[in-house]
């Protein structure tokens, strides 16, 4: 069955982006020194690889998909982790050689990559009839944007990504005006049961917060289970999937892959 005009031009973006993804991290991986970063440049690339096959497998004869497992390291980050504040910046500006490159650039390279993929991915998806293709592109954006997040913690922690403040009083001021929904609201729309048999709604719990209640006819919820891979979660899972060949000590888990740290090496 054909795709239509718009979601096969959006398809054909997309890919043609993944490509260059894929010949850019080709370079930065000739060009970084740090262990860390060369063990986040190799995995970034087995998942692209895979993501890329996939988007075109699908494409080529429109069978069912495998998501893409997450193969990022952003699990238990809590938000004291993040370095805020911007002291002392160091001078930025365009290299005046292409021959050498250091980390910080590889890593704002990576950084922008992912970056414009999560968006193009998002966007491409909201422009998809065909339901399967729609899951596989919103598989690539939520997976892009993961990777962004690693590439994120990488340049915060090592000093390369400062974040700018915002007075703490006039933060809460502004966030803070922003107040429940009020009563009558929540009963309208929580006090009986949906006829939506996908989304049957979400439950209240003594904690104020909302679980959602729906069928297993929907979309799944659950983030811990195997097919949560696709929309970001269930990391382990994608681990045991695709044993990494990274760092060990680095960030990588000690295994084999077909794309391993022996085939990359300088």
């Amino acid at each position: 069955m054909p795709f239509g005009a718009h979601e096969t031009m959006e398809v054909h973006e997309c890919l043609m982006e993944k490509v260059n993804m894929l010949n850019q991290f080709n370079f930065y991986l000739k060009q970084a020194k740090n262990p860390r970063l060369v063990d986040m440049i190799i995995r970034h690339q087995q998942e692209e690889i895979r993501s890329y096959n996939e988007v075109l497998a699908y494409t080529h004869d429109y069978n069912r998909f495998s998501p893409i497992s997450p193969n990022t390291n952003i699990r238990g980050i809590e938000p004291q982790q993040i370095h805020y504040g911007v002291q002392n910046p160091p001078p930025f500006q365009p290299e005046s050689s292409l021959n050498q490159l250091g980390d910080k650039e590889v890593a704002i390279g990576m950084l922008l990559c992912h970056k414009n993929a999560a968006r193009n991915s998002m966007w491409a998806t909201l422009e998809t009839a065909d339901p399967n293709l729609r899951k596989l592109l919103l598989n690539c954006a939520v997976n892009c944007s993961n990777q962004a997040f690693e590439v994120f913690l990488f340049m915060n922690q090592n000093g390369m990504y400062q974040v700018p403040e915002m007075n703490s009083d006039t933060a809460k001021t502004l966030l803070h005006s922003y107040v429940p929904t009020g009563k009558e609201l929540e009963n309208t729309y929580f006090g009986h049961q949906s006829q939506n048999t996908a989304f049957s709604g979400q439950a209240k719990t003594g904690q104020g917060n909302y679980n959602f209640t729906g069928s297993n006819q929907g979309m799944e919820f659950n983030v811990n289970s195997p097919q949560s891979a696709l929309y970001g979660g269930n990391q382990e899972a994608g681990r045991q999937q695709y044993p990494q060949g990274g760092l060990a000590g680095q960030g990588g888990n000690k295994g084999t892959a077909p794309y391993g740290n022996q085939n990359y090496r300088r």
